[in-house]
């Protein structure tokens, strides 16, 4: 009996604290014609029957937060008119997707294009810190794929492994670090499939203080769900001109 009630809380707590990574989508809305600011417009994400929204304050500026880390399709209403077609954000995790200035019409929508360089494989998060994340696009195109403790040394230089197979960051001992799956930590790394990753992400420096204290690193994981491979599509579907 015991035992039983071991497994339903685990079970419990993988339910309450999956899809843990979070982020935002930020951006601008002006009218097409008049490139004004807009006011009220109410934009919005799907994730199966649940909406994440916000609207635009006076400067047209609008901050959706608590996301799942994922790619969505954006959608725009004002004033009872809604634009004709969605706009793609692809959320990183514990970061934000800026989607820009959105140039309202029922029509056509005309994104500014932004030019962002940088070295190797590290993105912005916050906007200024860089993190080390693979997506599950970058993860099924790496020699590392089927070894997910690999995947962690290819993304960074600063860890490395021991003699028996442990992963070490930064000088710290072996088997210091964080393992976070959906949302669920733990200390040891799980070999988890290659193609049930949808996003991964490493911290070898400046680690958040929700994941807790620890003198090493912290590996972050998410894996797909229908609604991960949904989006996908739809967003497939959206740049062949099939929607």
């Amino acid at each position: 009996m015991k035992k039983l009630i071991a497994i339903a809380m685990l079970f419990a707590g993988s339910s309450t604290f999956g899809q843990g990574a979070l982020g935002d989508i930020v951006g601008t809305v002006v009218d097409f014609k008049t490139q004004q600011t807009l006011y009220g417009v109410r934009v919005w994400v799907e994730e199966g029957d649940r909406k994440y929204a916000d609207v635009t304050d006076p400067d047209g500026r609008f901050r959706i937060s608590g996301v799942p880390a994922g790619r969505y399709m954006v959608s725009f209403i004002s004033q009872g008119d809604t634009m004709m077609r969605a706009i793609e954000a692809n959320i990183p995790m514990d970061g934000f997707a800026n989607i820009g200035t959105v140039k309202f019409t029922t029509s056509i929508q005309v994104l500014d294009v932004v030019n962002i360089s940088a070295k190797g494989d590290m993105k912005l998060v916050y906007g200024s810190l860089p993190i080390k994340e693979l997506t599950s696009e970058e993860i099924a195109q790496s020699p590392s794929k089927f070894d997910a403790k690999g995947l962690v040394l290819s993304m960074s230089s600063e860890a490395r492994m021991s003699e028996d197979g442990e992963l070490m960051f930064r000088g710290a001992r072996k088997g210091d670090m964080i393992f976070m799956l959906d949302g669920v930590k733990g200390t040891e790394m799980m070999n988890v499939p290659s193609c049930a990753i949808g996003r991964m992400m490493v911290y070898t420096g400046g680690i958040p203080a929700k994941y807790g204290d620890t003198l090493g690193g912290v590996v972050v994981m998410e894996t797909k769900s229908y609604f991960d491979l949904y989006r996908a599509w739809e967003a497939d579907q959206l740049r062949l001109g099939n929607q």
